[in-house]
């Protein structure tokens, strides 16, 4: 199994068009088909259904592409490792969040630093919450943004808190709703609503949701298991949405406050023992900006 093989997996995979595929990694179509068929006989199973005219992935390889993907990009970090003994001047720190979403205060932290460390490359992760805290434990991420009560502390962790986030009801901004100051669960109740199924989701979330759940009829919620899912739906009007305040900043989504709950904590999860000189600049900036929010 090489990077080639990975890659065009990946790519047929994503776009179910080898055609497509070969013009995105600037090879032929056959020179694809050689990198799936050598993948396909090292795993002893057929990934893609292939016919003249479609191309679908078969129970094995929507298993697979996941970690294919993960590979791939335990691959791409190792060569930016070993390149970097090359280029002593470039500085990689693996930054691990669990959803996209994470990526707002992520950049206000980015922009400080690379004004204080040009030289310094960040190596961002977007990893399913199943994933991302044994990556982090064995080492493979030097720094870990999540939700506090998200991650289980351990000894020799460390936390910097952030943000404190409202939990908040998320409704389209059309919605006769939207300019109310705050919200009751009673109100919610009596709506459509949508439940996100995914780690992605904070815990406490999650856990009004299910309490919420329990005074719905079958007919008033929709279920998804991605936020970018639940967040679309909410923009389209189907139904409102419990969530952390901004996740998503967009015009077309309003944010009220949920009565009677507390914030919930977000923020940077390191090990005490990160004494390399990226790590502590790094932190030096993260508890500059945690004391300033």
């Amino acid at each position: 199994m090489n990077t080639q093989q990975l890659e065009s997996f990946i790519q047929v995979a994503e776009n179910l068009n080898f055609a497509r595929a070969a013009e995105i990694l600037n090879i032929t179509q056959s020179a694809v088909s050689r990198q799936i068929n050598a993948l396909e006989t090292e795993l002893g199973t057929k990934l893609l259904h292939r016919s003249t005219r479609t191309v679908t992935l078969t129970p094995a390889g929507i298993s697979f592409l996941n970690d294919a993907k993960e590979i791939y990009t335990k691959l791409q970090f190792a060569t930016a490792k070993i390149r970097n003994h090359e280029q002593s001047n470039i500085q990689i720190l693996s930054i691990g969040c669990s959803n996209e979403a994470d990526m707002v205060l992520l950049s206000k932290v980015l922009s400080k630093c690379r004004q204080s460390n040009p030289e310094l490359h960040p190596f961002l992760r977007i990893i399913p919450h199943r994933s991302i805290l044994n990556l982090f434990i064995h080492g493979e991420i030097d720094f870990l943004f999540a939700f506090k009560d998200d991650i289980p502390m351990r000894d020799g962790f460390s936390y910097i808190e952030l943000a404190r986030m409202k939990i908040c009801c998320a409704v389209p901004a059309f919605s006769k709703i939207a300019e109310q100051k705050g919200i009751s669960i009673n109100d919610i109740v009596s709506q459509k609503n949508i439940i996100c199924n995914s780690y992605e989701i904070p815990t406490k979330v999650a856990d009004i949701q299910h309490h919420i759940e329990h005074f719905l009829t079958y007919d008033m919620i929709y279920y998804c298991e991605n936020l970018q899912v639940m967040i679309t739906l909410i923009k389209a009007g189907y139904g409102l949405g419990i969530l952390p305040e901004n996740v998503s900043f967009s015009s077309d989504i309003a944010y009220i406050p949920l009565q009677e709950t507390a914030p919930i904590s977000y923020g940077v999860f390191y090990k005490k023992k990160s004494n390399s000189p990226n790590s502590r600049n790094f932190l030096k900036i993260v508890k500059e900006m945690a004391y300033q929010m």
